[in-house]
């Protein structure tokens, strides 16, 4: 435990599960006025491999979890996450924690002998802390995405499939076609290069649950999607188009059949992430869909990566 004035640095093993909700929730409800976080999706992120060694958290008095940070090697790229509470303390929380950030790049620069392009992604718009800091360091602010809030108590339209179309649960004999499409998608999200680690992260999602569905055209694999429920929470955690097949209503008909899915297994409301790029789907998803919220979230990069 390091001491920073009223904080101190701890990893976030070390602090109760909970306490992560709380901060998030806070964080969400803050900003927007909405708490969306679970137990589960904190769960999620910390379940990837190394996280352990790259995360950390501020805690202020009370030990109240005013800040926290995780890093994710992808390829040449490090992406990262920083939470932080509004107020002085929450800033300076921010400022220590994306500082073990950098840090944490510099040495893993020096180990694999290459530099590390660096992103900090869920930036809610409306945070009026996190984007100064990162401003503060060099970073600026890049793609935009639109997370929507589905209501999954109406019942959605069932997916219209494209000529030549049909869609079947994805199996782990389906990973190296869903890696291909992964990579190939035009998502502004972070990509997961690694054909292990993306076995790995498929593993993963298989132990937990999830609803996982591929769509073919005429025999080739077009598109996938990634989903999670949780007693009345859903999540759609990926979803991905072979940049051949867009236009054709195949990520609406791929996201009409995981709600529907979601659905069945209970959800009774589903969090859905969409790059911004896209009006014409989001129009779409507004007309087969009862959007209950919206939210913008930003990715910030460094400008010198």
């Amino acid at each position: 435990m390091a001491p920073h004035g009223q904080l101190a640095v701890r990893r976030p093993a070390d602090v109760p599960l909970d306490s992560l909700v709380r901060l998030v929730r806070s964080y969400e409800e803050n900003i927007t006025g909405v708490a969306t976080c679970t137990r589960e999706d904190i769960l999620l992120e910390t379940g990837h491999p190394g996280y352990e060694e790259n995360s950390w958290c501020l805690t202020g008095p009370g030990d109240e979890v005013l800040a926290w940070a995780a890093l994710a090697p992808r390829g040449n790229t490090v992406d990262a996450a920083l939470t932080a509470l509004p107020g002085p303390l929450g800033q300076s929380a921010a400022r220590t924690l994306l500082c073990l950030v950098l840090d944490r790049v510099d040495e893993l620069e020096a180990e694999h002998g290459r530099p590390y392009a660096v992103t900090v992604g869920g930036v809610l718009r409306g945070d009026t802390v996190v984007p100064s800091v990162l401003e503060e360091a060099g970073f600026v602010p890049g793609a935009t995405s639109g997370q929507y809030d589905i209501d999954l108590k109406v019942p959605a339209l069932p997916p219209l499939l494209p000529d030549d179309g049909t869609l079947r649960p994805a199996g782990r004999d389906d990973d190296e076609a869903m890696h291909a499409l992964h990579l190939r998608s035009l998502s502004k999200g972070p990509k997961t290069r690694d054909s292990a680690a993306f076995r790995a992260s498929r593993d993963r999602l298989r132990a937990r649950g999830e609803v996982a569905l591929l769509l073919e055209v005429a025999g080739r694999p077009a598109g996938y999607i990634l989903a999670q429920a949780s007693g009345t929470e859903g999540r759609v955690l990926d979803l991905c188009v072979a940049p051949a097949f867009r236009g054709l209503g195949i990520g609406l008909a791929l996201l009409t059949a995981a709600l529907a899915d979601l659905r069945e297994l209970g959800a009774e409301r589903a969090l859905v992430t969409l790059d911004t790029g896209d009006p014409n789907e989001h129009e779409a998803l507004a007309r087969v869909l009862v959007v209950q919220g919206t939210r913008v979230l930003t990715r910030f990069d460094r400008a010198d990566s």
